[in-house]
């Protein structure tokens, strides 16, 4: 940026000289009476296109250096904040996605970083480009003539009140636009995620409406930016045509006095030609300071926002396979929902523990805790008898397969989908094919003609409900994980192979904990210990067998999905 500074003095270092040097050249051809020759033309010509050209290309030379820094440095820096919010968003926890949608996110880490860019760059450059130059014209205006400087400059302080005005009108609209177009991207961002329902219920038409709408709105307050821009250049503009007609006239009264030549009155024409331009586009670089300024508002509203959950230490830790809830409470902070009311629980090492309840008794409440994706509001959660809150969350994390309810795939081939759950180790083919067996899914990925290297759509739309359970199954078991997660990750799988696939993880749980949440007694009769949830409260704990033989709520349920069953079956 300072090297760009330089250049631009350089730069207009020999743009100034320009005006000058065409001022001694046409004086002095005045002075003479008459030419010697023919030759004395053609020399003179010669010498001054030679010396005006050599002015240009060292202008030229110095303005190209100008940008190559200034803009190339604007780029940098685009690259590097866009890298600074990614980072960001990174390291901010579960609730701040939960409060902020997809679509403003990802306008703020684009659409804003390029105003900001657009500031850095051209913004810079012109202004300091129109400080410099106009600090070298005025010098060398006042230089050739005093009184006629006065005059020719006499529409800067009207110009300089209209640029204030204008300045405060644009960073009002700016921020209205660009509070508008996230708006606008997350319309879209919500169409294009769930276009499968909009289709599926023939919601086109009014997902076309919802969109017009936003766009609509989205260009009035653009055309009310562009309206302050279009009356803004033209005033600029006459403004400076009227300093011109005051050079031609005023410089031409003082010449019949002799008081300036007719060089001077030449040179401040094109001096005041020059300032037309950095002086004409100070209504863009307005603009785009006040787009610059309400966008890096909107970018520093989630670069000053600190995560709620944040990593204690950095020191080793490895995970034995206890987890306790002791008198755990949460409540959702957005609704005020209690979702779990003074839990307590202990899960012990190597043990196949499982949760059951209805929907909205706090299963899945549960699993975001023991991830600490938030905090209990009240109570305590203790890993291996150390309290959550003190452990290494990445070091525990790593060592946990998680199987969410929502299952997500990436745009990406099936086995680098897999591949995701590991822990910087390799895999060999053979291990690959034999996770997916044990869960059931490598005959459906022996069927594509591609196999593990079959792409996958957006969140893996190409593959069933079921098909999709199984791959999240896979990725979570190809790391060998401490603690195995299952939150209700069987729910699109029939029974059948439902009970193949744990069966399978039954076999490989001799040196792992697993913690299965489920609406389904046929998931977790196999569990070593179950409890019971009612409105986040455990109202029911034992085993299968247990439990059915206190004829309570989980034994009720057990009939009924048994009924359920058999109907089906008939």
């Amino acid at each position: 940026m300072l090297l760009g500074i330089l250049f631009i003095i350089c730069s207009n270092y020999f743009g100034v000289q320009m005006p000058v040097f065409v001022k001694d050249t046409i004086d002095s051809i005045i002075s003479k009476e008459k030419l010697d020759s023919f030759d004395s033309v053609l020399i003179i010509s010669l010498k001054i296109g030679g010396i005006y050209m050599l002015l240009s290309l060292g202008k030229g030379f110095f303005l190209f250096l100008t940008r190559q820094s200034i803009i190339i440095t604007s780029r940098l820096i685009e690259f590097d904040l866009k890298n600074e919010i990614y980072n960001q968003y990174q390291k901010l926890d579960y609730s701040f996605f939960k409060k902020n949608n997809t679509g403003d996110l990802m306008n703020r880490i684009s659409e804003d970083v390029s105003q900001v860019r657009q500031y850095l760059g051209p913004g810079i450059m012109y202004t300091i480009n129109l400080a410099v130059l106009f600090t070298m014209n005025f010098s060398k205006m006042i230089e050739l003539n005093l009184q006629l400087t006065f005059y020719v400059l006499a529409p800067l302080p009207l110009m300089s009140f209209l640029i204030y005005k204008v300045s405060n009108k644009m960073n009002k609209l700016s921020g209205e636009v660009q509070r508008e177009q996230s708006k606008l991207s997350t319309i879209i961002q919500e169409t294009f995620s769930g276009i499968r329902v909009v289709k599926a219920y023939s919601r086109e038409n009014e997902a076309k409406l919802k969109f017009n709408a936003s766009a609509e709105e989205y260009k009035k307050r653009n055309m009310k930016l562009v309206m302050v821009n279009a009356l803004f250049m033209p005033t600029i503009m006459f403004l400076i045509g009227l300093s011109t007609l005051l050079t031609i006239y005023l410089g031409g009264l003082l010449t019949y006095d002799k008081t300036i030549s007719v060089g001077t009155i030449v040179a401040f024409m094109i001096i005041v030609n020059n300032l037309t331009w950095p002086f004409a586009s100070v209504g863009w670089v307005t603009s785009i300071i006040q787009r610059a300024a309400a966008s890096q508002e909107r970018i520093n509203e989630f670069l000053n926002e600190e995560p709620a959950i944040t990593n204690p230490t950095d020191e080793s830790f490895n995970f034995n396979g206890e987890i306790e809830f002791r008198n755990v409470s949460y409540t959702y902070p957005n609704s005020g929902i209690v979702a779990v009311k003074n839990l307590s629980f202990k899960i012990g090492k190597n043990e196949t523990f499982a949760v059951i309840g209805r929907t909205g008794s706090g299963k899945s409440t549960i699993l975001h805790l023991i991830m600490r994706q938030f905090d209990p509001t009240s109570g305590d959660i203790f890993i291996d008898g150390r309290n959550l809150k003190e452990i290494n969350l990445n070091a525990f994390r790593k060592q946990t397969g998680v199987v969410p309810q929502d299952v997500f795939l990436f745009s990406d081939t099936i086995g680098n989908n897999i591949q995701f759950g590991l822990n910087e180790r390799s895999i060999t083919e053979e291990e690959l094919i034999d996770i997916t067996k044990k869960v059931h899914v490598y005959h459906n990925i022996e069927a594509f003609p591609d196999k593990f290297e079959t792409l996958l759509g957006e969140r893996g739309v190409n593959l069933s409900g079921g098909q999709k359970q199984r791959v999240s199954i896979a990725r979570a078991l190809i790391g060998q994980p401490k603690l195995l997660v299952l939150d209700d990750c069987l729910s699109a799988v029939d029974t059948e192979t439902e009970e193949m696939i744990l069966g399978n993880l039954k076999k490989d749980a001799v040196d792992r904990t697993t913690l299965i949440v489920s609406h389904r007694i046929s998931s977790i009769r196999n569990a070593q210990k179950i409890i019971v949830l009612d409105n986040g409260t455990k109202i029911e704990e034992g085993s299968h067998d247990e439990l059915t033989s206190k004829q309570g709520v989980y034994a009720e349920m057990y009939k009924k999905q048994l009924i359920e069953k058999e109907n089906k079956n008939d």
